[in-house]
């Protein structure tokens, strides 16, 4: 049986893989795992329950709803809002669970269901594990023990969400954004009234695209996927930056006043020497993956700053920040976690914090990312191998090997396994975007000979 939770939640196509008789029977599962760990223990639950604006999100809400409540959960629904606005509310109020429904960057037809823990962290996976094992068996017809009469749960709106979510967004900034003119884009997904509002009381000009959500046209040639609409903006304007999310805004990545990608690397590098300055950067250290730019690493060793890295994923990012008590982490994606602020990653937190760099060192947003030289990098996905044996094979290892003294230290080579398809992805980084390519090519067809 395939296993529903992925590396962030569970996600499919709503009303195909993910329906509301799976959504319903997943929350009250979930409700019943969290009673049994203790942490429902002395009091009547509450529930912090969030979407973005996908129509699906509707019927699916729905169904969340009713399942939790249905377990004597009590149900604050906050409406359309940020994943990292539903995990800080969580915290917030106390709340025993929070529940998200949303496909973060996927197309429209796609939804997802996640849920947060008191305090608006994100499960442990053998929680995950207990609460799908628990779906199945009732699924295959185990019945529930259901409260009635007053233990049921309750369900009210709670609006005051979304105005002390940005309170908090606003209240943690170190300083004002008087003077920025800010283009955003906010994929016609769930920061479409957060972010510009955000930025607004925090003393920036807001210039706003993709902030009309219907219902279909979220992450539609738009967003963090899409930055050509953006850089357009930003450049048409005359604005200092330029920040773009992705469907659920838990993530952020940006453009210079030239239009020019700032990604998460170098959004990571500017935040990691602006808080490294300020002492505010935690054992001066910062947390990334193993696919974050050579020129990070590089960059974090020339301003003294030093990096841990991680397997790919927000979550092991997060899991390492935890365990070690630091304070920045992130990827490559935008996916950034400031843990003084946010239990998870919070896109419209990022753009915030970034622009209050550029206002407070009167700096361009493209002089401030020069802190980081982006190296050239190229990944070939190489399909329909044995991906199992990319540790264990000796001409693999040769040939990577060579690959590396080739490359030297300015250089640097990756080969990892999909965790979802038969393929192993090699990525190789070099001075010049012909050597990484040739490199990149050349193991490509070392890991279909050898593993083929």
């Amino acid at each position: 049986m395939a296993r529903l939770f992925g590396t962030d939640g569970v996600r499919g196509v709503a009303n195909g893989h993910l329906t509301a008789e799976m959504t319903l029977g997943l929350s009250v599962a979930a409700a019943h795992v969290l009673a049994e760990v203790g942490s429902f223990e002395g009091h009547r639950p509450v529930a912090i329950v969030g979407r973005d604006p996908r129509a699906s999100g509707e019927f699916l809400e729905a169904a969340v709803v009713a399942g939790l409540a249905s377990a004597g959960v009590d149900v604050l629904r906050v409406g359309v809002l940020p994943t990292p606005a539903v995990a800080y509310l969580t915290g917030a109020l106390g709340a025993d669970l929070g529940v998200m429904l949303s496909a973060s960057h996927n197309p429209m037809p796609d939804n997802g269901i996640k849920f947060f823990a008191r305090g608006g962290h994100k499960l442990a996976d053998e929680l995950e594990d207990r609460i799908e094992r628990i779906y199945h068996e009732h699924a295959a017809g185990e019945p529930w023990n259901r409260p009635t009469g007053a233990d049921v749960g309750r369900v009210r709106e709670y609006d005051e969400g979304f105005d002390n979510y940005v309170a908090h967004l606003v209240g943690v900034l170190p300083n004002r954004l008087d003077g920025l003119k800010v283009v955003i884009d906010a994929a016609h997904g769930a920061a479409s009234r957060v972010s510009p509002e955000a930025f607004a009381r925090a003393g920036a000009e807001v210039i706003t695209l993709g902030t009309d959500p219907d219902g279909l046209n979220i992450n539609d040639g738009c967003g963090s996927t899409h930055l050509d609409g953006l850089r357009a903006a930003v450049v048409a304007h005359g604005a200092d930056l330029g920040v773009a999310h992705d469907g659920d805004a838990d993530r952020c990545l940006a453009v210079d006043a030239a239009g020019d990608e700032i990604d998460g690397d170098q959004i990571l590098a500017v935040l990691a020497t602006g808080m490294f300055e300020a002492g505010t950067l935690r054992k001066n250290t910062v947390v990334a993956t193993v696919m974050s730019n050579l020129g990070f690493k590089l960059a974090m060793g020339r301003e003294g700053i030093g990096l841990l890295q991680t397997a790919v994923g927000d979550r092991y990012v997060l899991e390492e920040m935890k365990r070690g008590g630091y304070s920045l982490g992130g990827e490559q994606s935008g996916h950034l976690i400031v843990l003084d602020h946010a239990t998870t990653g919070d896109g419209t937190l990022t753009g915030l914090m970034l622009a209050a760099r550029v206002a407070a060192t009167g700096r361009p947003l493209s002089a401030l990312a020069a802190v980081m030289e982006r190296l050239p990098q190229v990944l070939v996905n190489v399909p329909d191998v044995d991906k199992a044996r990319v540790a264990t094979s000796a001409e693999l290892a040769t040939a990577v090997s060579e690959a590396e003294r080739e490359l030297g230290e300015t250089g640097r080579v990756l080969l990892r396994s999909s965790g979802t398809e038969p393929l192993v992805r090699v990525m190789v980084e070099a001075p010049e975007i012909e050597v990484a390519r040739t490199v990149a090519d050349r193991l490509a067809d070392v890991v279909k000979r050898a593993l083929g």
